[in-house]
């Protein structure tokens, strides 16, 4: 899996209107990035008020932290600054459009370091860029497959090349489902137990279907036909009726045959035998009706078990 980096310039330009961010000085730092799971290797906090002594990856400094900064005798006062500069922050960020120090902003061009301002109070910055850096620096993986939503929940149809993963996400769309991704979904841990799928740039609103070629879903069946991202909850293995043995005993109660790690996070699989005469649509919308009882504290399977073992109690020896 490649490396994910996020650069100083690349936050700023991303961030520049909604944080109504400016750049004062250290432009030739802009390169200055920090990668994905770094924060965790080194135990590094992404971003809070500034802090000389476990120093966070972004640097606030409101007015209390200026007014500290100001309290320092002059040989103090420097020594911190080459402190904080020099555990090479990804940025110093000045809230409320303050006065920027003239000896900060000359230790931040001397060492490159970007230094920006912002019309936005300390608390401010602090919420959104905690929320952003953390999506950006989330661990991430793609999968292959086609993410839909189903029933309000995402679910990932997966299964080998040829086995009409496609036509199914065509006839789901008819049905009145809705496209996140084909083919290769992205998939983002932004919390502890949820796995976020969203469709990379390059592939938006498409969807392939052989001996149809390339379709635009969106144009083709409108703005509600395409969800822009979902969660994961359910995955639909389509396998061919040989490669996989009929389920007995309890499996064939249930249903549900595996857990798929993903991210470390087990997603429960249905697996779908593609045979001639089995409408998968219906059983796709069964699983997924299926899963949400599921959630709900319903089994229909271990209901079922439970009334065997009460007949069987009764039962005379």
């Amino acid at each position: 899996m490649p490396r994910r980096l996020l650069s100083a310039r690349e936050l700023f330009e991303q961030q520049r209107e909604r944080l109504e961010l400016r750049w004062l000085t250290g432009q030739a730092g802009g390169d200055r990035a920090i990668e994905a799971g770094e924060q965790y290797s080194r135990r590094l906090s992404l971003v809070g008020y500034l802090n000389v002594i476990h120093p966070n990856t972004v640097q606030i400094l409101g007015r209390e932290e200026l007014a500290w900064l100001d309290s320092l005798d002059a040989r103090q006062r420097w020594e911190t600054l080459q402190k904080i500069v020099g555990f090479r922050p990804l940025a110093l960020l000045v809230t409320r459009d303050q006065g920027c120090p003239a000896d900060l902003r000359d230790i931040a061009t001397e060492s490159n370091t970007p230094l920006w301002s912002s019309a936005q109070a300390g608390h401010e910055l602090l919420s959104q860029l905690q929320y952003i850096l953390a999506r950006a620096l989330a661990p991430r993986i793609t999968l292959h497959g086609v993410f839909m939503e189903i029933y309000s929940i995402g679910v990932l149809i997966t299964g080998e090349s040829g086995l009409g993963k496609s036509e199914l996400a065509l006839e789901l769309l008819n049905r009145g489902h809705r496209l996140v991704a084909d083919d290769a979904p992205e998939f983002t841990q932004i919390a502890p137990d949820v796995l976020d799928g969203s469709c990379p740039e390059l592939l938006q609103d498409l969807l392939e279907v052989r001996g149809l070629g390339i379709m635009n879903i969106r144009q083709m069946f409108g703005d509600t036909a395409v969800k822009r991202n979902k969660y994961l909850r359910l995955i639909v293995h389509l396998v061919r009726p040989g490669d996989s043995n009929d389920p007995e005993g309890l499996a064939r109660l249930t249903g549900e045959t595996a857990a798929r790690p993903v991210l470390g996070l087990d997603v429960p699989v249905f697996d779908l035998s593609v045979a001639p005469g089995r409408n998968l649509a219906v059983l796709t919308e069964a699983a997924a009706r299926l899963h949400i009882l599921r959630a709900k504290g319903e089994d229909p399977a271990a209901a079922f078990l439970a009334r065997h073992s009460a007949l069987l109690d009764r039962s005379p020896p």
